[in-house]
């Protein structure tokens, strides 16, 4: 591992230093902007390193940059909690789960 600390690139700095200064960002904004800058460096390395080691990088990217769920995907987990606490689906849940599963993503 690295002793280095990677720095954000001058392009990254200037665009902070002119948002801050034109004040069209708070310094909680930047330095929440700062944080997520380095932990996608952070990410990329690892990522760079497990690709090295030969192994699938991306199984890494989505277990630490998951996607949200989709709209299809809530719906569904809703609709399991429903049936769980009323012991199965009814009629009416049955309907609503052929239409949420006919849905795209």
């Amino acid at each position: 591992m690295t002793q280095q600390h990677p720095v954000p690139p001058p392009e990254l700095l200037e665009q902070w230093e002119n948002d801050w200064l034109d004040e069209r960002e708070t310094v909680d904004a930047l330095l929440l902007q700062a944080f997520q800058a380095g932990a996608d460096q952070e990410l990329d390395a690892c990522y760079a390193l497990v690709d090295a080691w030969g192994l699938d990088g991306e199984d890494l990217m989505e277990c630490r940059r998951p996607k949200p769920p989709s709209l299809k995907e809530q719906a569904l987990a809703a609709l399991n909690e429903i049936e769980d606490r009323y012991a199965g689906p009814s009629t009416q849940e049955i309907l609503i789960r052929r239409a949420l599963e006919q849905l795209d993503d």
